[in-house]
């Protein structure tokens, strides 16, 4: 089930003027829709921000939630419930794509926290040879040669099926990384929900460098296959 927050700072709702809290996109006393809320995605939901989520439940809001909201609903309704409705709506969009992904979920929290994930952890950025784990500095330069040896083979017209295989071997362990850094995350999030702060500062930096490893051999795992296929 939902965990709903215990309390949020009150403010009056334009239309009855009764207090209610700010996170809320209905008021609770005459129904009416209200502007944008304050606070995070998680206050959207009425979630108290966890990492471990019900993500049935969370859903089953979203849906309720989006039909409440749709626009339809408002074609009657004064200029500010329609405008509402549509920013409401593209906030509780927003909100729900970041929560139900795992791993966005798990970045959009740390951030919240204070924790420094950059543009650098997006998804976008090649791989930056002086980030590489040290563990993998022997296999990640073989690696790159390798790449550089089969883009020169592609530029040629030449097949070279070794290199190939052994490319792909490389990319088979790249992946069994990702899955043992998802399954340690996942370990985290289990120590974040049920500490306080002593115990969730030294959680938080393990989890922005498993984030950073698992964004390393992500790239890896890309190069890899957008050479095999080029």
């Amino acid at each position: 089930m939902l965990k709903v927050l215990d309390s949020a700072v009150p403010v009056a709702c334009w239309s009855c003027s009764i207090g209610h809290n700010d996170f809320t996109l209905f008021c609770p006393h005459c129904s009416k829709i209200q502007p944008p809320p304050g606070g995070d995605y998680f206050s959207v939901f009425s979630l108290a921000p966890k990492l471990n989520l019900d993500l049935a439940a969370l859903e089953h809001e979203f849906h309720r939630l989006s039909r409440k909201l749709h626009p339809d609903r408002f074609a009657r309704s004064q200029d500010n419930e329609k405008q509402w409705s549509l920013a409401d709506t593209a906030l509780l969009n927003d909100a729900y794509r970041t929560l139900k992904d795992p791993l966005r979920r798990t970045e959009y929290l740390l951030k919240l926290e204070g924790a420094e994930i950059g543009e650098e952890h997006s998804g976008k950025d090649r791989v930056d040879p002086s980030r590489v784990p040290a563990d993998l500095l022997e296999e990640v330069f073989e690696l790159n040669m390798q790449l550089e040896e089969m883009r020169a083979a592609h530029t040629s017209g030449e097949k070279d099926a070794a290199l190939e295989a052994s490319l792909l071997d490389a990319k088979e362990k790249f992946e069994a990384l990702l899955q043992a850094v998802d399954s340690d995350l996942r370990a985290e999030w289990l120590v974040w929900d049920a500490g306080d702060g002593t115990v969730r500062q030294p959680s938080q930096k393990r989890m922005v460098a498993l984030l950073n490893r698992r964004r390393y051999l992500s790239n890896l795992v890309r190069d890899v296959t957008e050479t095999l296929g080029a």
